[in-house]
């Protein structure tokens, strides 16, 4: 039987510090599927490890919300998790009025993640291997931050779609970059840290390091900082950097 409705999940590191912005974790699913999401769906599974590591490298500035779609597919024109998703953006900014917003989502999730980015909190967006059709509708994403990262042995999504999205955004003049991830597929599990310190330490570095250098004037609490949690490795510290530096495409 289908949900009433999707199902939210909101949990923040318990750090005596009020959050400064929140992400939403999108999973992927079908292209086609109206049976209901079951908390143990793989799709569902696979982002908890990202959602966790955003938690902690976030060190309670960030509220990390979990979205579970009420069907697995996105069915064509019904395009069914973005209602779901849109729904989700507006209750986060109820519950967090004023707070800026970053999406991050895998496959369909990814999908999801650009259709949806253009709410007004919206400020980041990161699609890991997102399932990226021709002609998506791309201008919704304008003033937003984006980072695409994509297996380059993706049987399932297409890496060459995803840098061609990146490079379309690029030349609208949206900040976005793409990360190729060599000899990784779908799901991500060659290089799972990896995967996840890119869509964390994006996610740190858009809504919360970039936003914390514009509040200089601000008095300098806790609130008025980066977080100091768990730091990126190495590798995705230096993909972070180039991206940050205006790299349009990096390898990992």
């Amino acid at each position: 039987m289908t949900p009433a409705h999707p199902t939210l999940s909101v949990s923040r590191a318990s750090r005596g510090v009020q959050p400064r912005a929140v992400v939403l974790v999108l999973h992927g699913g079908r292209e086609i599927g109206h049976d209901a999401v079951s908390p143990l769906d793989p799709a569902v599974l696979r982002m908890l490890p990202i959602a966790r590591r955003i938690r902690r490298m976030g060190a309670g500035q960030l509220a990390v919300a979990r979205l579970r779609y009420q069907v697995r597919g996105w069915n064509g024109a019904l395009a069914s998790p973005v209602a779901d998703a849109e729904w989700a953006v507006q209750e986060l900014s109820r519950r967090y009025p004023g707070l800026p917003i970053g999406l991050v989502g895998h496959s369909m999730g990814g999908r999801t993640a650009l259709r949806v980015a253009g709410a007004a909190p919206v400020r980041s967006v990161v699609g890991l291997a997102p399932w990226l059709p021709p002609g998506e509708p791309l201008a919704q994403l304008s003033g937003r931050r984006v980072l695409l990262v994509h297996g380059d042995a993706d049987r399932m999504t297409s890496p060459k779609g995803s840098a061609f999205v990146a490079a379309q955004l690029r030349a609208d003049g949206i900040d976005a970059a793409f990360v190729a991830v060599p000899g990784e597929r779908h799901a991500m599990l060659r290089r799972p840290r990896l995967w996840s310190d890119l869509a964390a330490g994006y996610l740190v570095q858009t809504l919360l390091t970039d936003a914390a250098a514009g509040e200089s004037s601000s008095p300098r609490g806790a609130a008025g900082r980066p977080p100091s949690g768990q730091s990126v490795g190495r590798a995705a510290a230096n993909l972070l950097r180039q991206v940050a530096e205006g790299e349009p495409r990096v390898t990992a």
